[in-house]
Order: structure tokens, then sequence, then C-alpha cells
């Protein structure tokens, strides 16, 4: 009889976004999170927030490693590369890292960053404006 093949690790998806003190601010991110859950069902996809909002980066990723899960990547969805992403953000992983130590925890670059979203922002502008 062969062995049974192992189970990948589970893996979760952190959307990684500011917070605000308005609660519609956080519904494009919410919206965000929910296509991206429904195109990867094999993927757990949360929000976390900086600050002013629920659940803070800290909560989601404990909740998330109580839950099994083994990696999780931190997207943040930022649009610039400001002091939040430059000090605050590898300060916040490398204390869940000490806290989360049986779980992997990686960061994409800021989806600011990310040619594509230019290409997709510059498109809408472009074709918005009236000829």
């Amino acid at each position: 009889m062969a062995a049974p093949t192992p189970k990948p690790p589970r893996a979760a998806l952190v959307l990684f976004a500011h917070g605000a003190r308005e609660p519609g601010w956080a519904e494009p991110f919410q919206a965000i999170r929910d296509k991206v859950a429904r195109s990867r069902p094999d993927l757990t996809v949360e929000l976390a927030f900086l600050e002013l909002m629920k659940p803070a980066l800290e909560e989601c990723v404990a909740r998330l490693a109580a839950s099994g899960h083994q990696r999780v990547t931190v997207a943040p969805v930022f649009l610039g590369m400001g002091g939040h992403l430059k000090h605050d953000l590898p300060r916040l992983l490398d204390g869940i890292r000490r806290q989360q130590a049986t779980v992997e925890i990686v960061s994409l670059p800021p989806i600011g960053e990310m040619e594509s979203l230019h290409d997709a922002i510059a498109g809408l502008l472009v074709n918005g404006v009236p000829r």
C-alpha cells in the first residue's frame, strides 16, 4: 500500500491596509479580498489593518496560526512606500515571527509598486476622460 500523499501546508493571504475611522473606507479592500478568495478556494484570504480598524495584523496572523495555517503571505495594499511600509511593517512582521515561530511569514511588495496596477489605473484614467 502506497503512503498517503502529505497535505500541503495550509496557506493564507492577508491583505494589509492602513485602516480608517470611517467603516465604509474598508469596502474596496473587502471586495478585493472576496474576489481573491473566490478565485483561490485553496487559500484562506483575510484582511487586516495597521490602525483604527480590526483585526490588527498580529491578531489576524495569530488566529490563522491557531487554526492550523503554516504559511502566511502578507500583501500590503498601500499605493506608496512610506514610513508605514519602510518602518512599521518590518517591525510588526519581526514581532509576529517571534510570536508565531512555527508559521512561515512572507511579505509581497506593496501593491502600489506593481507595474500591472500602474497600467490598470492609467488605463482607467485615460478611458475615463471624454475625448
